[in-house]
This record gives C-alpha cells, sequence and structure tokens, in this order.
C-alpha cells in the first residue's frame, strides 16, 4: 500500500535496565548484557516472594531529575519524560507548531507506586495525610500528559492500553495521527515501573514469572528448553515520528521509517495466546500490507518472545506462518532476554531496538539460549550481533499482550 504521508524516525530516546539513554543501552544490547538484578530490599522476606530479582532501571530517575519534578511524577512519568526529552533533543528540537504536535505515550499499569502509596497512607495516617497530586500521579494518562505539557504538544495526548502491546500500538497511533493530518510532528512510546512487590507477587502466582532466583543473569532465556517465565523490568522508549515532508523541509537526520502498522485481538483468553496464532498472523499480514512489503524484504525481526514454555514457540511459528520459506533468511533477535520486560514500555524500546539495527546493520543478540528448543524453526541471532544485508532492507517489531492484543510493526531503512 502506498501512503500519501510517508512517517519517519527522527529522534530515538529510553532509560532502561541496560542503561540510562539509548547509545549506552544499545551498545549493551550489542554486547549481550543483561539488566536483571537481584533485590537490594527485604521483600522477599517480608512478603513472601517467590522471585527475587528483576530487570531493574540502570540510571535512578533522581540522577537525571530535578527534584520539584520528581514529586509530582509517579515512577513511570518520570521515565517517560527522561525519554521523551533525550528523543526531542536526538531529533534536533524540531521547530514545529504546538497545534501540529501530537503526544502518544502509553503504560500497560500506569502509575501503581502511587496508587499503592496512596493507599498505604490512607490506611496508616488518615485521609488528611494524603497527597493532592495522587490522582493526576496514578492515571495511566499522566506520562503522556507529563510529556505533552513538557513539549507543548497541542495536537492531542493519547495514552492506548493493550497491556504488553501498549508501547507498539502507541507508535501505530502516532502513525495515524500524521497520516490523518492532525499532526506533523508525534512524540510515540510506552513507559512501566512494575517492580514493586504487589506486581512482581501477582506475576508470580500467575506462574508467568521466571523463579532462577540462583541465577538472575541467565534468567530471561528466549526459546531455550529450559525456559521457565519472563522477568520483570522497568522503564520507557520514546520515538519522535515525522512527515517525511517535514523533517525534510528541516534537514532532519532520518534513522528509518514506520511503514507498517498491523492490528488484531485473539478473541480467545485473557492471558493466553490463541494456540494457532492465528490473531498474530493477521497483525503481521496486515503491517506487511500496509507498508507494502514483500516478504522477502524483511531481513530481520524483533520478536516478542518473552521466555514462556507456550507463547515463544507460537510467535515463532506464526512468523514462519506469515513469512513461509522467506523466514530462512531472517536473522530473529529476542531482546527481552537482555531487558526483561517491559511490559507497557516494551513495544516502545524493541521499536527503539528494531529502528537501530536496520539503521546500524546490526540486528542484536538473543542470551541464555544454551540449547535451543527444537520445535523452534527460525534462526536465531545468539550470543553476538549478527550484520544485516546492505540496500533497502525492512524488519517487524511483534508486541503481544494479556487480553489477546496484538501488534506488528514494519520498520523499513531510512
Amino acid at each position: 500500500m502506498s501512503h500519501a504521508t510517508d512517517v519517519v524516525v527522527t529522534g530515538l530516546g529510553a532509560t532502561t535496565p541496560l542503561g540510562g539513554d539509548v547509545p549506552s543501552t544499545w551498545a549493551a544490547a550489542l554486547a549481550g548484557e543483561s539488566g536483571a538484578r537481584t533485590f537490594d530490599n527485604d521483600w522477599a522476606e517480608t512478603y513472601g516472594l517467590p522471585v527475587t530479582f528483576a530487570a531493574t532501571i540502570k540510571v535512578a530517575p533522581q540522577d537525571v531529575l530535578p527534584r520539584p519534578e520528581l514529586k509530582k511524577m509517579d515512577p513511570s512519568a518520570q521515565y517517560a519524560v527522561i525519554a521523551a526529552r533525550e528523543a526531542w533533543a536526538d531529533a534536533g528540537s524540531p521547530e514545529v507548531d504546538g497545534d501540529r504536535l501530537g503526544a502518544v505515550v502509553s503504560s500497560g499499569i500506569g502509575g501503581i507506586w502511587t496508587m499503592l502509596d496512596g493507599w498505604d497512607t490512607l490506611r496508616e495516617k488518615g485521609a488528611r495525610r494524603m497527597l493532592p497530586m495522587t490522582v493526576p500521579m496514578l492515571m495511566p494518562n499522566s506520562p503522556v500528559a507529563f510529556v505533552s505539557l513538557d513539549l507543548g504538544a497541542r495536537a492531542g495526548a493519547h495514552a492506548l492500553v493493550s497491556a504488553c502491546a501498549s508501547g507498539a500500538e502507541a507508535i501505530g497511533y502516532g502513525v495515524e495521527m500524521i497520516r490523518s493530518g492532525r499532526a506533523d510532528v508525534v512524540v510515540a512510546g510506552g513507559t512501566e515501573a512494575p517492580i514493586h512487590p504487589m506486581p512482581i507477587g501477582a506475576f508470580a502466582a500467575s506462574r508467568t514469572l521466571s523463579q532462577r532466583n540462583d541465577d538472575p543473569t541467565a534468567a530471561s532465556r528466549p526459546y531455550d528448553v529450559d525456559r521457565d517465565g519472563f522477568v520483570v523490568g522497568e522503564g520507557a522508549g520514546v520515538v519522535v515520528l515525522e512527515s517525511a515532508a517535514h523533517a525534510a523541509a528541516r534537514g532532519a537526520r532520518v534513522y528509518a521509517r514506520i511503514a507498517g502498522v498491523g492490528l488484531s485481538a485473539d478473541g480467545y483468553h485473557i492471558t493466553s495466546p490463541e494456540p494457532s496464532g492465528d490473531g498474530q498472523i493477521r497483525a503481521m499480514r496486515s503491517a506487511l500490507a500496509d507498508a507494502g512489503i514483500a516478504h522477502r524484504d524483511i531481513v530481520h525481526v524483533n520478536a516478542h518472545a518473552t521466555s514462556t514454555v507456550v507463547g515463544d514457540l507460537i510467535e515463532a511459528r506464526s512468523i514462519r506462518g506469515v513469512l513461509g520459506d522467506d523466514a530462512d533468511h531472517v536473522a530473529l533477535s529476542a531482546t527481552k532476554s537482555m531487558t526483561g520486560h517491559l511490559l507497557g514500555g516494551a513495544g516502545a524500546l524493541e521499536t527503539v531496538f528494531t529502528i537501530l539495527a536496520l539503521h546500524d546493520r546490526q540486528a542484536p543478540p538473543t542470551i541464555n539460549v544454551a540449547q535451543p528448543d527444537p520445535e523452534l524453526v527460525l534462526d536465531l541471532v545468539r550470543d553476538k550481533p549478527r550484520t544485516l544485508p546492505d540496500g533497502q532492507i525492512a524488519a517487524i517489531n511483534n508486541s503481544f499482550g494479556f487480553g489477546g492484543h496484538n501488534v506488528a510493526l514494519v520498520v523499513t531503512s531510512a
């Protein structure tokens, strides 16, 4: 499909378990580092948590943001603002009328630290001691609200919530804002700050978390025969999207193009993916059709691949189902092996990785795969980056979320 308005990426921002910005995060990913760490607290003893580690943020917001800002934002918004400011500066701080500037920053859970701290304050000290900013800090649209305030984005500020697909869906919505003529520039991405004992305990109760407490850095192992669940991560990823015409008019550096957006829903189960992968296949096919890209043009896939026993192989079969024999020349990466699973921030961070993979012609590695599952029918990039071909190339980034949400983005080289 040919679009009247091409959408390009001119800025990247992130704060993650691997680094406090995009360059450090990307360098760590290419080096195959893990962001998983044992908790430096007494949560396991106090609450009986069966999981004692997570992929925690590498650079604390307190080291980046001034105290007055920190006090009015939940960590989920802090991460988003840090990433958005980096992305905006990376794009050259474009001059754009605020009425033509949009923001779409999603979170799967929202301000859960604020909500649970507020409940503790109410129970222990009473209503008079609650913070006046509690509601603006806990609402799921708080991160995008702060980003839009920071940048003066008035074309629209949106927070699409689709669990672990939220960040990718936000980028897809940003693309549509530009295509439809609502905006010339959109700051889009996802954020999550879920590393609190309640979500950790809840995920553990659902039997979706790895319990490899004795070796956290090896716990996230997508496609390995010994995978036993995902590792919770935190942080944010943000991109600056622009119409190609707007970027060209100001001489902006272009990383890549978001060429296709594909969305679907399983309508099957609240947490389990549909076993045949039908919804995932429909999302990928829609994204390819939207981009007007042939299967043979896809050289790289950044997989959702959380390291769960069932989900990894459903996605792998779905990718093979969409690409057929052309899947044989696709370099598959599962970067959650390093970052952990950023939930609502995952799809956005992995879009940043997909963009950089094409820009730098380097597919990042998947770590911790000592024994690949014999049912994996794809070419997995293991331990070291792989050089991608020259010329015009394309990649898919997949994101799937509880509730049956499926998002596929097709990225093409600049």
